[in-house]
């Protein structure tokens, strides 16, 4: 197969890094999605319309990183499949996920065209700003289809081994979102829907492009045997995935929870929350590559039974994801001030103030980043050996911290106990993932392929 990679065979380090490279700058890529509809917005629309978008941020994660995980676990099977070199159980397993993504992708648009609104009012979401992140949710939900068929191309791919395909695709939809969303939103005034509707066309064109490339290439050939329904096969597929979307709902549900207490604290902290809260994304993009990286080869190993591999790759994307976790923090602390003034604009006592919580944040989150990149390595791991509940369970963890420290933590401390609950959140779900993962080992050297073997 084309641009796939073998990753049960060689140095561990170097496959790690040369994998999560490419997903790197292409997660890097990505985050321009986000980060240039907000500079845009805060720019030509004012602080308003940047709250408004800040307002629907976890909402938007809720929606979209289920689809993401949810994907993302079905590839853990053909992965293992593709280490094993079980190429019938491959294709199967492909046909059975397309059928999951349509079906799965109408409940989605469904369900949050009709609950956006009520959702935002529950929120306590400022009167100023409910209008437009109303328009700006419902525009993104109506194109979850879409989502669902770039994260599942992508991730196929990713668990073939094949990180240049989605770091191009990626990359096309990002300078195809910066060229729209200053066609719709500055040429064409049409504000926030402008920006949501730009983010979707390019990420139809991402999904464009990994369909061209898996359909030319050779990836897979399905037939219509590998498309017929196979309840077990779905069955099996759901058990993978649904846990991995779950887990980013209830991380989604935690940061809903938390922006009810951000939206009362006025405007301005939520417009300095929100531009801290895009650069600390665009900063965790790396993490989000390595766990990318940890799946596949993972997955791919414990597939051909290779369980030291598995131990030795753990370890390597250990030391990967401290060093670059220092060096981000870097980043945070030496250039975190120009950057978020580059999303600001209005008048100097406002943008004096709203700079002020968004460097408390980061110098916060700076300190602590190691933390978040061993939890997303770890977290990976766990993953890829087929065990999706248990990091499911880390994420019910780090929903109690954040929970509690914005509902709790703040009334002792003030505005900064909901900073201190992003970190918390990462060192208990650390603590449990880091006690889990011997036993996990152990049971699935014991228990071998399989389970997989067996659908």
């Amino acid at each position: 197969m084309k641009g796939a990679k073998d990753m049960t065979a060689g140095n561990p380090f170097a496959l790690l890094f040369g994998f999560a490279f490419s997903l790197m700058i292409g997660n890097v890529f990505q985050q321009l999605y986000t980060l240039v509809d907000t500079m845009i917005v805060g720019k030509y629309l004012g602080v308003t319309a940047l709250a408004a978008l800040g307002a629907t941020e976890w909402l938007v994660f809720v929606m979209f990183g289920c689809v993401q995980g949810i994907t993302q676990g079905f590839s853990i099977s053909m992965a293992k499949r593709f280490g094993s070199h079980d190429g019938e159980g491959l294709k199967k397993d492909v046909g059975g996920s397309i059928f999951l993504c349509l079906l799965l992708g109408i409940l989605f648009t469904a369900t949050g065209l009709v609950l956006c609104k009520p959702v935002l009012q529950m929120l306590h979401t400022p009167s100023d700003m409910i209008k437009m992140s109303d328009i700006y949710l419902r525009t993104l939900y109506g194109g979850v289809c879409i989502s669902f068929c770039y994260n599942m191309a992508a991730a196929f791919l990713r668990a073939a081994g094949d990180s240049r395909t989605p770091l191009i695709a990626v990359s096309l939809a990002a300078v195809c979102n910066i060229i729209l969303d200053l066609f719709f939103v500055v040429i064409l005034h049409l504000g926030v829907f402008g920006a949501a509707f730009a983010t979707l066309l390019s990420q139809f064109f991402a999904a464009a492009y990994c369909l061209r490339v898996i359909k030319a290439g050779g990836f897979v050939k399905l037939g219509r045997a590998d498309l017929a329904i196979q309840p077990k096969r779905l069955k099996h597929l759901l058990f993978l995935g649904l846990p991995m979307g779950l887990q980013n709902i209830i991380t989604g549900f935690g940061g809903v929870a938390v922006q009810s207490v951000i939206n009362s604290f006025g405007t301005v902290f939520v417009a300095g929350f929100t531009a801290a809260n895009k650069l600390y994304g665009l900063l965790e993009t790396a993490a989000v590559s390595y766990s990318y990286a940890v799946v596949s080869y993972t997955g791919q190993n414990a597939g051909a039974g290779k369980y030291q591999r598995v131990k030795k790759g753990l370890g390597a994307a250990c030391v990967l994801g401290i060093v670059t976790s220092a060096v981000m923090s870097i980043v945070m602390l030496t250039f975190g001030k120009p950057i978020l003034g580059c999303f600001l604009s209005g008048e100097e006592a406002v943008l004096t103030q709203t700079l002020e919580i968004g460097c408390a944040f980061l110098k916060i989150l700076a300190a602590f980043f190691w933390l978040l990149y061993l939890l997303y390595i770890v977290r990976a791991c766990v993953q890829g050996m087929g065990n999706t509940l248990l990091p499911m369970c880390s994420s019910f963890l780090q929903l109690a911290m954040r929970v509690g420290c914005a509902f709790f933590l703040t009334k002792r401390i003030g505005q900064a106990g909901v900073f201190w609950g992003e970190v918390f959140a990462w060192f208990l779900a650390d603590v449990f993932l880091c006690v889990c993962l011997p036993w996990v080992l152990r049971r699935q050297k014991r228990d071998g392929v399989t389970p997989i073997g067996t659908v």
